[in-house]
């Protein structure tokens, strides 16, 4: 079969709109808003438009580095974000006020929301796993690890929690209980990122050792690795379909590759560190933020880039 060129036509716009660097962007489920987290101790919410830059929200009220936020899967106006201030926050996007806060013991630097939107697991530097009941914003479940913990993810049916550590394991935990199921070895240095293809037949993990591993997600069996990123993997994200993955890290581009081949499909050129990669849930549409060369680093940016596809598969 005749190739196609998935990333023919490529539009980009750039958002300067934090004063220190982005950690974090994420897109609601609708794939309408775009928010982004920063070190400047704020959130921001953006409203795209199809042709037009959109408007935005700005969210302020925690004291320190805003490090990952994520969007309620069922409420599309409500973004949870984590903060070094040790607090989680929810936010209300339509009044730019925060409607729920939990005080934590620990740095909070990865969160994510359960697929029903009833809990949020939070992780901190103090290597704990915190479960928040979404009603309450009380922690019902918390677990201690003796190692570094880095992200969190859940399945697509909500009882199991993937947690990524700095010893190159991938911990699988059931829930509930958040008991062990498996301690895979994924990798020969610490495991950074994790994502969930939203299809729900794999997962992905992004590695020190510059390298992405793709793992069957009922079988637990690693099915390819990804291998043109010649730094840490410090994002991953896959599209909407699951045919593409994501890549960011030092290197001063952002791999975009074929799932099933394992061929990269596209290369965008960015800054000298991406912190953040997220598709839209609905389209070819990547958001991603970092270090930029600006004013020798003090000025930051989130950037978000449309990729328009033929549709038509590597073969």
């Amino acid at each position: 079969m005749e190739k196609t060129t998935p990333f023919k036509n490529l539009l980009s716009r750039e958002y300067r709109v934090h004063e220190k660097e982005v950690r974090s962007v994420a897109w609601n489920f609708t794939g309408t808003k775009l928010a982004s987290g920063s070190e400047d101790q704020s959130a921001r919410v953006w409203h795209i438009e199809p042709h037009g830059n959109g408007n935005s929200v700005e969210l302020k009220g925690h004291r320190d580095s805003v490090e990952q936020l994520c969007w309620d899967p069922k409420h599309a106006e409500l973004v949870a974000t984590a903060s070094m201030d040790k607090t989680v926050r929810l936010w209300d996007d339509r009044t730019g006020k925060c409607v729920q806060l939990a005080e934590l013991s620990g740095l909070n630097i990865n969160i994510a929301y359960k697929p029903d939107g009833e809990l949020i697991a939070v992780g901190d530097t103090n290597n704990e796993l915190t479960i928040l009941d979404v009603r309450t914003f009380k922690p019902i479940h918390k677990r201690k690890f003796h190692y570094e913990v880095n992200e969190i993810a859940w399945n697509t049916t909500s009882d199991i929690l993937f947690v990524t550590t700095g010893k190159g394991v991938v911990e699988v935990l059931s829930y509930p209980s958040l008991q062990p199921l498996e301690s895979i070895m994924a990798h020969t240095a610490g495991c950074h990122c994790i994502a969930i293809d939203p299809c729900g037949r794999y997962f992905a993990v992004g590695s020190a050792d510059s390298l992405v591993s793709l793992w069957d997600i009922s079988e637990l069996l690693c099915v390819r690795t990804f291998t043109k990123i010649k730094s840490a993997v410090r994002t991953i994200s896959f599209n909407h379909s699951g045919e593409y993955i994501a890549s960011g890290s030092t290197d001063c581009f952002i791999d975009i590759s074929n799932v099933q081949t394992g061929r990269t499909v596209h290369q965008i050129p960015c800054g000298p560190a991406m912190n953040s990669v997220d598709w839209n849930p609905k389209s070819n549409l990547l958001a991603y933020a970092g270090k930029d060369n600006i004013n020798e680093g003090n000025m930051r940016s989130f950037l978000f880039h449309q990729a328009h596809s033929t549709e038509g598969k590597l073969n």
